[in-house]
């Protein structure tokens, strides 16, 4: 593993250890707008296969009352990657949070999956008919997928059903990105599998089934990326091919950032899935992954460009330029984000060397060039690639602390690394 410079920062544990928590992604702030309340799922196992009656608490922790953790409520569609999309509606006002249930509506669009929008101060509890997939940074819409779908595709960021495996059309035109308007639940396609088939297409999307993961919508609510991702073998994410796209909240002004169409000599008959590990996907050297915006037109991705695979920041504009981030010290996929205070500061993980298991949580200077490594974080090699426990590092909203999900201590929890003193960013700021 290549040495950076370290630079030593506090952690601490958040609650006890009598339960295990998590929060889930990288893209949002757990932390509520004030910074006393953490957000966080809670489940009394580490480590669990997920079926459809497996629950998690909605719940958050009290910063300033010893870090204890109080449930809100319950839900049964989550996964370890992403939890239950659970998250502060920042747009709102008081302590509004939104998260996805499973429900008795089988005649809704996606049968027996919906949100809800929990107002934490008064207990009033608001159905939606969708589950999101994100929720825009302004609180009025969010952007729904079928969660059946990527658990057909992708398992590690679906919802398990019974009857699994189904069998799903590849690319319909009825289903695709929905957005639905949080105050009024109502929904209209946005872009259907069909028209991603046939925008720019490919040979190898013929045959194909398609999905899309990593919705995120710009600062300003303004524009949305996603990553369009097809293949004729959903069990092998070696096969998968990507796209990264933009386009505009109503479904307009869609265009092509990047793609990574290549020859699967993967397809061929005589080769074993089995045979690849646990993060090799994640290691491609064609995975376009984690895009994510660092203001209103600049997106920053792990993806290749021009026959290298790096840290690339992409201006959203036709023929826009496209920029190696941290050439010679990013050199592997990660969870990247900015701090909110001061884009100046990257914050990113790594994937677990297949050695020691370790796993690096570090800052990029985008001012200088210099990684600062924060720490090291051991990996339990025995999770699976669907219960597995990523770092998935997020700012807290003043720039002055990150917290993480880990398993290096006991158990699955949630951990607080201060970086202020690394940011300048103060204690009065």
């Amino acid at each position: 593993m290549t040495s950076h410079p370290q630079a030593p920062c506090a952690v601490r544990r958040v609650g006890s250890t009598d339960q295990h928590y998590f929060f889930g992604y990288y893209n949002k702030s757990n932390w509520h707008r004030g910074g006393r309340y953490l957000l966080a799922q809670q489940v009394p196992f580490k480590d669990a296969p997920l079926t459809p009656t497996l629950e998690a608490g909605i719940g958050y922790f009290d910063l300033q009352e010893g870090a204890r953790f109080r449930e809100l409520d319950r839900t049964r569609a989550w996964n370890w990657q992403m939890g239950s999309q659970l998250q502060w509606l920042d747009g709102l006002g008081g302590r509004q949070l939104i998260y996805n249930v499973r429900t008795t509506e089988a005649e809704a669009r996606y049968p027996h999956f919906g949100a809800v929008i929990l107002d934490a101060d008064t207990g009033e509890r608001r159905s939606l008919p969708l589950p999101v997939y994100v929720v825009a940074p302004d609180s009025r819409y969010a952007l729904c997928v079928d969660y059946r779908r990527l658990y057909l595709t992708h398992e590690t960021i679906g919802y398990s059903e019974p009857g699994a495996p189904f069998d799903l059309p590849r690319a319909p035109a009825e289903d695709g990105i929905h957005r639905m308007d949080l105050a009024t639940g109502e929904s209209r396609l946005l872009v259907s599998y069909r028209q991603l088939r046939d925008f720019h297409p490919k040979p190898s999307m013929d045959k194909a089934i398609h999905w899309v993961s990593h919705i995120e919508v710009n600062p300003s609510s303004t524009r949305v990326l996603f990553l369009h991702r097809w293949t004729e073998r959903i069990k092998d994410e070696t096969c998968f091919l990507h796209r990264l796209i933009t386009m505009n909240p109503d479904g307009s002004g869609m265009r092509l950032l990047e793609c990574s169409d290549h020859p699967l000599p993967q397809l061929d008959e005589a080769f074993d899935p089995s045979a690849v590990g646990t993060f090799d996907y994640e290691k491609s050297e064609y995975q376009i992954s984690h895009p994510l915006w660092r203001n209103d037109r600049q997106v920053i991705v792990w993806g290749p460009h021009a026959g290298e695979i790096h840290y690339h920041l992409y201006d959203d504009a036709e023929g826009g330029a496209v920029q190696v981030v941290g050439r010679h010290v990013l050199t592997e996929n990660g969870h990247m984000t900015f701090s909110p205070v001061d884009d100046r500061w990257l914050l990113s993980d790594t994937y677990p060397d297949a050695r020691t298991h370790e796993r690096i949580l570090f800052l990029y200077d985008m001012r200088t060039g210099a990684r600062h490594d924060l720490g090291s974080f051991h990996a339990d090699p025995a999770l699976s690639k669907e219960n597995r426990c990523d770092l998935h590092p997020r700012w807290s909203r003043d720039g002055r602390q990150v917290c993480i999900d880990s398993v290096h201590g006991e158990g699955r929890q949630m951990y607080i690394v201060d970086v202020g003193h690394l940011t300048g960013v103060g204690p009065d700021r």
